[in-house]
């Protein structure tokens, strides 16, 4: 969910954009989500998600703690974006697959340099259409998997909302707590900008481990060897 979190984003600013490159941009991204999303149980993955979600919230109503208008407007959304998920007919992305002038175009990418003009004077010259006109095409190619990006941006919203932040120390770049048994489903950190290293995590249900290593780009992982501050924040939904 967090790749196609990452990739539904990118493609949004890039079909904002005027410009040709970040049009052709957005089609490299359209055909990541592609690979992606291409997994058979991603869909009904997402829809018992959903339907979980939904019996929890129902469970809410009359807490006085709880805004039942806000309540009532997430259990339709969830309603809503689930009808999409069920109209999403056939394999995932099967649109793209059977447009041959954007498989063939697909199949080039993986070359480097494959796309040029005199490689695909088709695509060459859809690269020089108006900007409506390549952006219409790219919304008329992304817009039947938009229910996956809605469902998406419901669950991680949901799973983002549901977490707590503890503060600890990383002494001499390093860090390791012991689960007890704690289970998260997404582990956040935040740190001071203006430390110059850059977390490695790894982790099981008995163990979780942070490595802090310094950020340069040109020599091997180094250790970052003082001691680190940082936020964990441990989210998981019911």
């Amino acid at each position: 969910m967090l790749r196609l979190e990452d990739l539904f984003s990118r493609i949004s600013r890039f079909i904002a954009s005027p410009e040709s490159a970040d049009h052709h941009a957005a089609l490299n991204v359209l055909f990541e989500i592609l690979e992606v999303a291409c997994r058979a149980d991603l869909k009904s993955d997402l829809l018992q998600e959903l339907e979980r979600q939904k019996k929890i919230l129902n469970a809410l109503h009359n807490n006085p703690e709880i805004s039942e208008d806000a309540l009532d407007s997430l259990i339709a959304k969830i309603d809503q974006v689930s009808a999409d998920l069920l109209g999403m007919s056939g394999k995932i992305g099967q649109h793209l697959r059977d447009n041959e002038w954007l498989m063939g175009i697909k199949q080039r990418t993986g070359i480097p340099g494959g796309v040029c003009e005199f490689d695909l004077p088709s695509y060459h010259y859809w690269q020089h259409q108006h900007e409506d006109k390549r952006r219409a095409d790219l919304n008329v190619w992304i817009r039947p998997l938009l229910p996956l990006s809605d469902a998406i941006a419901i669950l991680l919203n949901l799973l983002r909302g549901s977490c707590k932040v503890h503060h600890f120390v990383a002494h001499q770049g390093t860090f390791q707590q012991m689960q007890g048994g704690r289970l998260a489903q997404m582990l956040r950190i935040s740190l001071a900008p203006e430390l110059q290293c850059i977390p490695e995590i790894s982790a099981n249900k008995y163990a979780l481990n942070i490595r802090f290593v310094e950020a340069n780009y040109t020599a091997k992982t180094t250790l970052f060897n003082r001691d680190v501050s940082f936020d964990l924040t441990f989210c998981s939904m019911q």
